[in-house]
């Protein structure tokens, strides 16, 4: 049974660090994009899952009935509590651990080290417990899978619709003419009508280059 690889559309990047000197992002799918590529490759029909608990913990297997000998092939894996709603997320990562077993969305423990320094496109701000904090979003638009691993990802703040990470060659997209960061559609757009056909990510890079 093979799995086709996810597209960046289908993966998340969530904050896992802060500090002042920048955030750590993590690579991640939900519950519901598993269910969508079971649903796509082997039909909702053929497939199907269970819950169950061993030594207090959440399990969950997922079964696959099998074209060639029509009889079903389960893999599983168990969960861990969410911050949230404790039974909930627990449950959808059992889910989501037992489709990784299957193959889906493998290629994310493939991830680079994902590092956006304070500054450039993140905004941290201090906490009231000595800490920080930062409340932005981000998004991968662009990522390219080669033989079961990441070779290729552009993630951007979902906010400011600026590239914040690059990795790799990133390709069909405007690069920044100062730092070569991939941009955005609609941050290229708005560039190229302001600067004359110049793409900038940021006023940081655009006055870069008018000083240099």
């Amino acid at each position: 049974m093979k799995f086709r690889d996810l597209r960046a559309d289908e993966v998340d990047a969530r904050i896992s660090t802060v500090s002042e000197k920048g955030v750590s992002l993590l690579l991640y799918k939900d519950a519901r994009c598993d269910m969508r590529i079971l649903d796509e490759i082997v039909g909702s029909e053929n497939w199907q899952r269970e819950h169950y608990e061993c030594k207090g913990n959440l399990f969950c297997r997922v079964g696959i009935k099998m074209p060639d000998w029509n009889d079903w092939v389960w893999k599983s894996d168990c969960g861990t509590e969410s911050y949230t709603e404790k039974e909930k997320g627990e449950a959808s990562d059992s889910f989501k651990r037992a489709c990784f077993n299957w193959g889906i969305g493998r290629e994310l423990y493939t991830a680079p080290f994902i590092w956006v320094k304070s500054g450039e496109g993140v905004d941290i701000k201090p906490n009231t417990k000595g800490g920080f904090t930062c409340y932005d979003r981000f998004r991968v638009t662009y990522m390219a899978v080669s033989d079961g691993k990441i070779n290729a990802l552009n993630i951007e703040n979902a906010k400011t619709k600026r590239t914040v990470y690059t990795f790799g060659n990133v390709g069909g997209g405007d690069v920044c003419a100062v730092c070569g960061k991939m941009v955005s559609p609609f941050v290229a757009q708005k560039s190229k009508e302001a600067n004359n056909g110049v793409v900038y990510c940021s006023g940081t890079c655009k006055k870069a280059a008018n000083n240099g």
